[in-house]
């Protein structure tokens, strides 16, 4: 028995609708998320052609024709730019505007009345646009691979089917066909393509929720002024096991910090946090921990390290900020930093102890006069 290809058709339809929506309210409660809005205008696209397609089989024409080819590759050109704005956060016009050239191609024979040869085109660049969509999500497998893989494999089996549909029309070489293409490859197609959205939509949408998961997580456990981590970062990292006697903590506090707010404002403070932030990160190795621990006061985990190494990477670090030169609509402003440092022990301490410890050398620091770096009496690995 063959199969209803116009329920098929609607069947499609219905179900990139149903997924239109879906992305669309989720882009509604995370606007952040901009490939949500990107992704459901390219499923309007999709669900446009489909309904435009439909009145076409029922009576051929050159305008409804037109209509069709223009809005399926629209579509998937959108697709391809929201692809590659999940993946790279970036803008999504270029991927869409290069995908949309396919319309050169392929519009032109229809408008001519070479419908067969047009339907071929339009089959061929469906699944060069689905088989880029595809690539874009095989480059970003890291993030989660078994997801990433399997939505690069559905779409590479959406292009596939309509690939197959452009063999079969190449095949029959048919340029005037005078009605919608109907053969065993169009139907295949349907099938696969309402198998694949349904697989496709379920493990984008679970990997967007994951996406947003670890963005919130990420949000809680950094400082929203400097990009570190924050306090309970720092202690999630480093609380719940023992300090060696080669990882060291250093914590810093800004010099006069207050004085620099009440004389330059506040604003000029964050100026001044975000400059010993950058400060700090760019003497991190991969292995180092840097964190603001509150205020004007900054933590470095260093592990893997010697008295003498971290004695000199705390000494760089308050010698390149008391260089530094912050514009300011008085003048130019220049701080000091004061630094103490602790290290853990053979049979291993406690973060807080270690870093108490740190505290105790950087109060020692302060009282000596400021603007040095002290060693408490854990600094020496025993």
């Amino acid at each position: 028995m063959s199969l209803d290809y116009t329920s098929l058709l609607l069947a499609v339809g219905f179900s990139a609708a149903c997924l239109g929506l879906t992305l669309f309210g989720m882009w509604l409660t995370a606007r952040s998320e901009r490939f949500l809005l990107t992704w459901a205008i390219s499923l309007l696209l999709v669900v446009g052609d489909i309904f435009v397609y439909d009145a076409y089989i029922d009576m051929p024409g050159r305008l409804l024709g037109i209509a069709t080819i223009a809005l399926l590759l629209l579509g998937f050109s959108t697709m391809l730019g929201a692809a590659y704005q999940f993946r790279t956060g970036g803008s999504p016009v270029r991927r869409t505007v290069l995908g949309s050239l396919s319309l050169v191609v392929a519009l032109p024979p229809m408008a001519l009345g070479y419908d067969g040869l047009g339907f071929m085109f339009e089959n061929t660049f469906a699944a060069l646009l689905l088989f880029a969509t595809a690539r874009e999500y095989w480059k970003g497998r890291d993030e989660a691979p078994a997801l990433t893989i399997g939505i690069t494999a559905l779409y590479s089996a959406t292009a596939t089917s309509f690939a197959l549909c452009a063999m079969v029309l190449a095949w029959d070489g048919k340029l005037i066909l005078g009605h919608a293409p109907s053969n065993w490859a169009e139907e295949l197609s349907l099938i696969i393509v309402i198998a694949s959205m349904t697989g496709i939509g379920a493990l984008s949408l679970a990997l967007n929720q994951g996406r947003l998961a670890r963005h919130h997580r990420r949000n809680a456990l950094t400082d929203p002024l400097t990009g570190l981590l924050n306090r309970r970062a720092l202690f999630d990292l480093h609380g719940n096991g023992p300090i060696g006697a080669f990882t060291a903590v250093v914590v810093f506090d800004l010099d006069s910090f207050k004085a620099i707010n009440d004389e330059f404002g506040h604003a000029t403070g964050d100026d001044v946090l975000r400059v010993f932030a950058r400060e700090l990160t760019s003497n991190l190795r991969p292995a180092d921990s840097a964190a603001r621990m509150g205020g004007e006061e900054f933590a470095l985990v260093l592990k893997r390290t010697l008295p003498e190494t971290v004695e000199a990477t705390a000494e760089r670090i308050r010698t390149a900020f008391a260089a530094c030169r912050i514009e300011t609509e008085d003048g130019p402003l220049t701080c000091t930093v004061s630094a103490g440092f602790a290290f853990g022990t053979n049979d291993g301490m406690s973060f807080d102890k270690v870093l108490s410890a740190a505290d105790k050398a950087l109060y020692a620091a302060k009282r000596d006069g400021r603007n040095r770096v002290a060693a408490s009496a854990f600094r020496r690995a025993s």
